[in-house]
């Protein structure tokens, strides 16, 4: 390589990022690490991966301010690994890989999420699993994804106000009917709320904009802004990107009071069906 080629990538901010993250074992451990995996084993349990490597990659993740480690236990030292505020901040574009992978890799390249494939079977593959403690923004300020009794959370693309919807919105497949689920979840909210079940809604909308259309519609439940995409990379959810955001596609899942994933349903197809749906495996837990 020329000299005049290694100056040009000294100052490439691609070139920058594939230095740290350019590396297969790189962005899974960053990967695991986000859905919750803190520790050495639990993480050669994931990523069926050799100690060695994981020591190496976990090493330059840590030098690079991408991961920070910490002491859990003394004899013999044992340690942990959780994100950095650098390391969250490349959340998003793990969410872009996804997407963009799941769309022209694993799909045909269309928008639609449909009943099998790769991101049904992610969804489906929730179910069992434990939703690490994730807290995100909302208009009363930070606060858990699920609540300490039987939670359904409904993942929906945006509401379309205050800010409207942009062009093109309306030919999406599954984009349609935000705005009705949060309004059929808040009118049978009395019926979750006396069998003990609690209601949270997720989109990637500010919290600001979530704010106003909670006033508008009276809705009783937290909206949560996962705008940062930290829910979206623990739990692998499907997304889409529509004018120049990364939204969340429509799903609902039940988590029991231990936080483990009941019961799933994606792609969400009949938005009355699915209330019912959740309402029931709610009360049944």
């Amino acid at each position: 390589m020329s000299s005049r080629v290694r100056e040009v990538d000294e100052a490439c901010g691609v070139a920058q990022a594939a230095a740290v993250m350019g590396d297969w074992w790189n962005l899974l451990v960053l990967r695991e690490v986000a859905r919750g995996q803190h520790r050495f084993d639990q993480l050669v349990a994931e990523l069926a991966v050799s100690r060695r490597v994981l020591t190496e990659r976990l090493t330059h993740l840590v030098s690079h301010g991408v991961l920070a480690r910490s002491r859990y236990q003394d004899r013999p030292p044992r340690y942990e690994y959780r994100l950095t505020e650098r390391g969250e901040a490349f959340l998003p574009v793990l969410v872009g890989m996804q997407d963009w992978a799941d769309r022209w890799l694993l799909g045909d390249g269309s928008l639609t999420a449909l009943p099998s494939g790769a991101e049904s079977d992610r969804v489906r593959a929730l179910v069992g699993t434990t939703v690490p403690p994730v807290s995100l923004p909302s208009a009363a300020g930070p606060r858990d994804v699920l609540a300490s009794t039987a939670t359904v959370l409904f993942a929906y693309p945006a509401t379309g106000r205050p800010t409207p919807h942009p062009a093109g919105w309306d030919g999406i497949a599954g984009t349609i009917g935000c705005t009705l689920e949060n309004r059929l979840f808040r009118d049978r909210l009395p019926a979750f709320t006396a069998a003990g079940v609690a209601v949270h809604g997720v989109s990637t909308q500010r919290p600001e904009e979530q704010a106003a259309f909670a006033a508008e519609e009276g809705i009783p439940f937290p909206l949560l802004s996962d705008v940062d995409l930290v829910l979206a990379a623990a739990l692998r959810l499907p997304t889409v990107r529509i004018a120049q955001q990364q939204r969340l596609k429509r799903l609902v899942l039940v988590a029991d009071r231990d936080r483990v994933v009941r019961h799933t349903i994606f792609p969400v197809t009949d938005i009355p069906a699915a209330v019912d749906e959740a309402l029931t495996v709610g009360a049944s837990l």
